[in-house]
């Protein structure tokens, strides 16, 4: 079934057979009226049914799945969720998490994926959890390590399908389908299915219904495309004006680093980026698209990671600093600005010798834009001259240091924290760094100096009386050195100093070897019987 959003369908979320408690969060939200695949999908799945649907990115297809997700789950126990959504990128999940929540507060959400620590996701999977949205690659490792415990799952949803086998997800997600062993239902968005995503549709759906809407006005017909021709060393001084033109921008770069490196030098040239790439965090990444969706940065660099799965209002602009791959990369980048019906400029940034592929990518995405000299001031109208930066967010400052700060100044300061010292009047060895305190103001330098001096012949007549005592009792105990005491001692001689433990160690076998009556050289007979006897 075909749909457009332009036919006219007199329905609401009531009518489709949608709880009145979601009812009502949809309506405190202002979501009155459901969008055009939200009306053929939300009430097959409820009656039960595999649906396959290919609806593009910002159609409303996550409250298609979300909200029938919300109204059927069941409560899941400890390890075994009842529901399972499988995301190609970690910003979807969060995404589709934080829609289902605003829909009832009954129903419990956890998101697993990679790029943060196990403890959080683990702990939150014991307690139990109603439905799970994932990414394959951690839900495998929770898997494998008894985390998580498939056998209880009802339903799966399989969200940017197509996107799952652009990243090699696939063998993933297949694994994972064959261990949902309860799965009663499959549900399964892309925006093609085509390929390998026609193959998950062949095995593991029963049936299904299917479903495809094409907008009456995509956001590739909306936003007006520029097509710019620069050579290689001029394509950041160009990107700092196109931003400074047209922004909040979204830049897009083939490799990781190079988003990194491009973050840098747009700062140079003064524009406030932010980079978002798989090599980040997820606190990293999560810090970037929060600075940028609150305006404290004019442009978010990223690479096709972030094509998919991050939803930001009021893009204006979007460049391509790195040609897309292909056309369905051109399109799911393009798809960021001009969205909901609002306008946006793409602007392609071609090298000379990108002329020809540029036109045949444009000929697979339907599009016929002329390849001309970059022209900034064409594109001003679509920003706002009048916006400015949001204040950056301020950290607070701490007004006492932590513990784990502590206790590394503790380690640095030799064992006790920075700003205090020992009491010597409580029994306490004094600091290692007396000798480098400044002298008091009525004290004279060479005092001071001389009672350091003083210290340290003190200690040194100890450690000798300490090594005498020492010899002492090893002639009583054995009569003569060891031969590696001897050996040692020659050593000395030649420059060589044994450690203190090393000669206490060597004293202790003598004493072994004499109190057992075993033999040393030059020890005689009688020697060693009155040993034995003694």
């Amino acid at each position: 079934m075909t749909l457009t959003d332009s036919e006219p369908r007199a329905l609401t979320f009531e009518s489709l057979g949608v709880p009145d408690f979601i009812c009502r969060a949809l309506s405190a939200r202002g979501i009155e009226e459901p969008f055009a695949i939200q009306r053929v999908a939300i009430e097959d799945i409820l009656q039960g049914n595999d649906v396959c649907g290919a609806a593009p990115t910002g159609s409303g297809k996550t409250l298609a799945f979300g909200i029938p997700l919300v109204a059927m789950t069941s409560k899941g126990t400890s390890r075994r969720p009842k529901a399972l959504v499988l995301s190609p990128t970690r910003e979807l999940a969060d995404q589709i998490a934080t829609e289902m929540e605003t829909l009832s507060r009954r129903t419990s959400i956890t998101t697993v994926y990679g790029g943060v620590a196990y403890g959080k996701q683990v702990n939150s999977l014991k307690q139990g959890t109603d439905i799970l949205v994932a990414c394959p690659g951690r839900l495998e490792d929770l898997m494998e390590s008894g985390s998580v415990i498939l056998d209880d799952i009802e339903r799966v949803v399989i969200d940017e399908a197509d996107r799952m086998a652009d990243m090699g997800f696939l063998p993933a997600v297949r694994r994972i389908l064959d261990a949902a062993t309860s799965r009663t239902q499959t549900i399964l968005f892309s925006a093609t299915l085509d390929g390998d995503v026609a193959h998950l549709v062949k095995h593991y759906q029963n049936d299904p219904v299917r479903h495809e809407v094409v907008p009456e006005h995509n956001s590739i017909s909306i936003a007006d495309h520029r097509f710019w021709t620069v050579a290689r060393d001029g394509r950041v001084s160009l990107l700092a004006e196109t931003v400074a033109a047209a922004w909040p921008t979204i830049v897009f770069c083939r490799t990781r680093h190079g988003a990194d490196r491009l973050t840098k030098q747009l700062e140079r040239d003064g524009i406030k980026a932010v980079s978002i790439h798989g090599g980040k965090s997820q606190p990293q990444r999560t810090r970037a698209l929060a600075e940028f969706t609150e305006h404290r940065a004019h442009a978010l660099i990223a690479t096709d990671v972030a094509a998919r799965g991050i939803h930001v209002d009021d893009v204006t602009s979007v460049v391509h600093f790195d040609p897309p791959e292909d056309h369905k990369a051109y399109i799911h980048r393009s798809g960021r600005t001009a969205r909901a019906g609002q306008g946006g400029v793409v602007v392609s940034l071609i090298e000379p010798n990108g002329r020809r592929a540029a036109r045949r990518m444009q000929r697979e995405v339907g599009i016929e834009v002329e390849i001309v000299d970059p022209d900034v001031a064409s594109i001003t109208s679509f920003g706002d001259p009048t916006a400015t930066l949001a204040p950056a967010r301020v950290e607070r400052e701490r007004s006492q240091p932590s513990k784990s700060r502590q206790r590394n100044q503790s380690k640095k300061s030799g064992g006790y924290s920075s700003g205090k010292r020992r009491d010597s009047s409580r029994g306490d060895a004094p600091s290692s760094k007396r000798d480098s305190r400044k002298p008091h103001r009525d004290q004279d330098p060479r005092e001071d100096a001389q009672r350091s001096e003083s210290r340290r012949s003190d200690s040194n007549d100890r450690t000798r009386r300490n090594d005498g005592r020492r010899n002492d009792s090893r002639r009583a105990d054995g009569g003569e050195f060891t031969r590696s005491e001897r050996n040692g001692r020659r050593q000395d001689g030649a420059g060589r100093q044994d450690g203190p433990g090393r000669n206490r160690n060597n004293a202790n076998a003598g004493k072994r070897r004499s109190s057992a009556g075993g033999h040393r050289k030059g020890q005689s007979a009688g020697a060693r019987n009155s040993t034995r006897r003694g």
